[in-house]
């Protein structure tokens, strides 16, 4: 386990009440031949929200300070003295103190509810006495500390970013930071060729053709909802804990990790939904589980949720959803991801979900894809189907797909079209997307505005619905769990699929 300082404070340190660190990136944008760049989009692939333009002089600084700033506002401190754990200020409905070894193994955990003022933890009454670090969850936000002489906020598997550089009449350009804190960053961005190659160009008829071949499967779909009976004997899991799990998975280079968190709501005698919800390029489990909208809303309902990590390629972690990305087989990676939950907690195989951000969107899409006969439902954000996957959908049964997209997205445009990078995704865009969904799961009719102000066919075949969720000026940003979850529970997975 490698993780780096943010801040230390002699006797107490800051409680972060989201991300567990903060990071800046600052540098110059030139192109090859030295000149400065002015007004260079610079965006992150794994951080929502986040962009800056350069200057005139063609510099930069990009920074994600809401770590720094929720400490100051929280004002939550953590003091650590002769054995004795003093959590000051804090409020939260669920705390988790979990107290580790050296090598990062759980020796006591302790969890308490309705938590306003101070909890305290003597350590000398344990068996953990000699605890090298702390682990503080707090209503779903998770910092991990290291105790001795100065108690110190260590970084918790967020990923560094992952920035990307746009300029019209230029390829777009890559950086992928190395630390926390960096300066002089030298970015060299290339000339567009004036006769680029137009991989974009045929992608009408290659998108109507896969939405033919596809539509035939829709019309296949006649299974009935209803449900089955589910024993949760002999169940296993452990409320209030998280789990990091490594499987070895066939067609996947090396095993595979993925974090099972069991909320405190989870009571293990009746059947609860599982959310697999994955991370964006650059990204981590972890990352995805501090960052996501929807964990705040499924823990209070007891739901199990997965933060799976993918594999590198040539960008950093990321999912295999077409040439770019991975080589390893994530669709095998999920089945047995769900395999293992199921064995060790009372899942309901009629309620599996996913959900995911940036290339977690395009992943969730996918899914919706090539696992309709697993997942309920999907709630994608900022990645559409591109035309590598979609071309090859073969869904087995409708399923109904929710997307959010932001129309000023400069990672993954709104409009679609090739990805800039010669990575050989070219996308559908938000429309796009949204059209071969409906047409695919067979919805008649025009899209109409629902209660929450996003497009949906709601005439499709087998009750599913298909709807975008557009975000005016939006850019890249996570999905929005308060319309996605209750969107994604009213769905059921027909009895005649589960396994």
């Amino acid at each position: 386990m490698t993780m780096s300082k943010f801040m230390a404070f002699t006797g107490t340190v800051a409680l972060l009440s989201s991300l567990s660190f903060a990071w800046s990136i600052s540098g110059t944008v030139s192109s090859q031949s030295g000149r400065a760049l002015a007004g260079v989009k610079v965006s992150s692939f794994n951080y929502a929200g986040l962009e800056a333009t350069t200057d005139a002089n063609g510099a930069f600084t990009i920074s994600d300070e809401l770590g720094l700033h929720s400490a100051i506002a929280t004002k939550t401190s953590v003091g650590f003295s002769h054995n004795i754990i003093t959590i000051s200020n804090v409020k939260a409905q669920t705390i988790t103190v979990s107290v580790m070894d050296a090598l990062g193994k759980v020796a006591f955990s302790k969890t308490q509810h309705n938590i306003n003022g101070v909890m305290t933890i003597d350590l000398n009454k344990t068996t953990a006495r000699g605890a090298k670090f702390l682990r503080i969850n707090a209503d779903g936000n998770r910092n991990t500390y290291q105790l001795g002489k100065v108690v110190t906020l260590m970084k918790d598997g967020d990923a560094l970013p992952f920035l990307q550089f746009m300029k019209e009449g230029y390829k777009n350009a890559t950086y992928q930071a190395k630390a926390e804190v960096e300066s002089d960053v030298k970015i060299q961005m290339e000339k567009e060729s004036s006769n680029p190659t137009s991989s974009s160009s045929a992608k009408p008829e290659s998108s109507s053709a896969k939405v033919e071949s596809s539509s035939a499967t829709a019309e296949s779909s006649s299974a009935v909802v209803q449900p089955i009976i589910i024993d949760c004997a002999g169940k296993t899991a452990k409320s209030g804990k998280d789990e990091t799990v490594t499987l070895t998975v066939k067609g996947s280079a090396k095993p595979r990790k993925f974090i099972m968190h069991v909320p405190s709501a989870y009571t293990g005698d009746k059947p609860v939904p599982l959310v697999i919800d994955y991370h964006p390029i650059g990204g981590s489990g972890s990352g995805q589980m501090g960052s996501t909208t929807y964990k705040k809303l499924t823990d209070p309902e007891g739901v199990i949720s997965l933060y799976p990590d993918g594999t590198t390629k040539t960008m950093g972690p990321g999912w295999n959803v077409g040439p770019c990305c991975s080589n390893d087989d994530d669709l095998e990676f999920t089945r047995e991801m769900i395999k293992y939950v199921r064995e060790k907690a009372c899942i309901d195989p009629q309620r599996i979900y996913a959900t995911g951000f940036s290339m977690g969107g395009g992943m969730s899409n996918h899914v919706a894809c090539m696992m309709s006969d697993v997942f309920a439902a999907v709630a994608p954000a900022a990645m559409d189907l591109n035309r590598t996957n979609s071309a090859q959908c073969t869904k087995a049964r409708p399923i109904s797909v929710i997307n959010f997209r932001g129309t000023s997205d400069p990672v993954c445009k709104y409009q679609g079209g090739d990805s800039g990078y010669n990575d050989g995704l070219n996308f559908l865009g938000a429309e796009g997307t949204f059209k071969f969904w409906a047409e695919t799961n067979g919805c008649t009719g025009s899209p109409s505005k629902n209660k929450d102000g996003c497009d949906e066919y709601s005439n499709c075949k087998d009750g599913v619905k298909v709807v975008l969720c557009t975000k005016q000026g939006g850019g890249h940003d996570q999905g929005n769990g308060s319309i996605g979850w209750p969107f994604l529970k009213q769905f059921t997975l027909p009895a005649s699929f589960v396994k």
